[in-house]
């Protein structure tokens, strides 16, 4: 079905509640010392499969966004996977969601999570996946980008869901209810294929993140946007929309939630933790989708904080920068997701290379080790050792 938008006066309440990243919060990174992971080192490149790439990672998860326990302790993910490319960029145009095992003795590739021909577009990217309470149902929430026989690949992405039943094998089967689930409201929102091609300069509307609000109960979801009528080309967002009922049938898409206008193109695979009373809001970002003309902050994970959900959003550490790469490395790893515990996953990018030499071209194609915030309040970082 497709998504209901909300009245005009609900819209504008929650237009004024919008936070700003401002070149004002990035600039302040040149005098403030942050934290960084440790580097990546040839132990740590641990593939899935010789012949499989993957990046992109989320769980299939609970309500409360735990990985979901399986028999034998194990967990099942998804990521995105592609056959290897000389050009790891290559990757994006051919990319499926697979599902993925893990357990005491590693991750366990298991092929592609939907049916060859099922989902809508031309490559499947991001999104997350919910276990109902039957341990059976799993809901699927996805980028469909492109288009299913599409003569050259386009951009436009749309957000879709199904749903599949697990089975005993750890398999999806059954799949089901497919359906547009949030549909782009022009309004605030540019279209995804109004951009170029070209890495960095992408147009957003992807990268779904579901979210249950253990305040009230309700079912949101996070994306990554553009802001519509920017007169920047630096117009990334961070957008939401919120189910109307427990059936996650109908959903009101909401103007943004996080801009950075004129700053940032790229706020990627926004997502929700709760930890402490507050709402901490996460994305990721890279040095190359910063405005030049502007300050530039590096490869990382950053966020937001609020004591309520519909806004109220200020920069961690004044700054909105968590973590990132450390110097020696700036690309060594990507799109980082926080879980309830606080630990964070990502894939391993250009490691073991300082961005400038003939390695930076390297690309690790699997799951970069765990790390661990630390949260308090505005303030966020690592947890070391120690």
């Amino acid at each position: 079905m497709s998504a209901i938008s909300p009245s005009s006066a609900t819209v504008a309440a929650e237009q004024a509640a919008m936070a700003v990243w401002t070149p004002e919060h990035v600039r302040a990174l040149a005098g403030l010392r942050h934290d960084s992971a440790s580097l990546i080192t040839d132990s740590d490149v641990v593939r899935v499969a010789p012949d499989l790439d993957v990046w992109d990672a989320w769980p299939v998860q609970d309500a409360d966004g735990t990985p979901s326990a399986l028999p034998g302790g194990k967990t099942l993910w998804m990521a995105l996977g592609a056959p290897c490319f000389d050009d790891p960029d290559e990757r994006h145009g051919h990319a499926r969601i697979h599902l993925i095992l893990r357990d005491a003795a590693g991750w366990h590739p298991l092929g592609p999570a939907m049916p060859d021909g099922f989902a809508l577009g031309s490559r499947e990217w991001s999104g997350s996946a919910l276990l109902a309470a039957d341990r059976r149902t799993v809901t699927l929430f996805f980028t469909a980008t492109g288009r299913r026989g599409e003569a050259a690949l386009t951009f436009e992405q749309r957000l879709f869901c199904a749903d599949a039943t697990l089975d005993g094998a750890y398999r999806l089967t059954d799949w089901r209810n497919l359906r547009e689930f949030v549909v782009r409201d022009p309004a605030h929102y540019m279209a995804s294929d109004a951009g170029s091609g070209a890495v960095g300069t992408i147009k957003a509307f992807r990268d779904p993140a579901y979210f249950r609000d253990p305040r009230d109960g309700r079912h949101h979801v996070f994306f990554a946007a553009s802001l519509a009528d920017s007169a920047s080309a630096f117009n990334g967002c961070i957008g939401w929309a919120t189910a109307r009922n427990d059936t996650l049938a109908d959903w009101d898409i909401r103007p943004p939630l996080i801009s950075a206008d004129g700053l940032n193109n790229e706020l990627e695979r926004p997502h929700v933790v709760m930890h402490g009373g507050l709402y901490y809001l996460f994305w990721s970002t890279q040095r190359h989708v910063f405005n030049p003309d502007g300050p530039t902050g590096p490869t990382g994970l950053y966020g937001m904080v609020s004591d309520r959900i519909d806004g109220g959003w200020r920069p961690l550490n004044g700054t909105g920068l968590v973590f990132a790469n450390p110097d020696a490395a700036p690309k060594q790893a990507y799109s980082w997701l926080a879980l309830p515990d606080l630990q964070v996953i990502s894939f391993i990018d250009a490691w073991g290379s300082d961005g400038s030499d003939a390695n930076a071209r390297r690309f690790g194609a699997t799951f970069a080790p765990m790390l661990r915030l630390r949260l308090q309040v505005d303030k966020a970082g690592l947890e070391t050792d120690g």
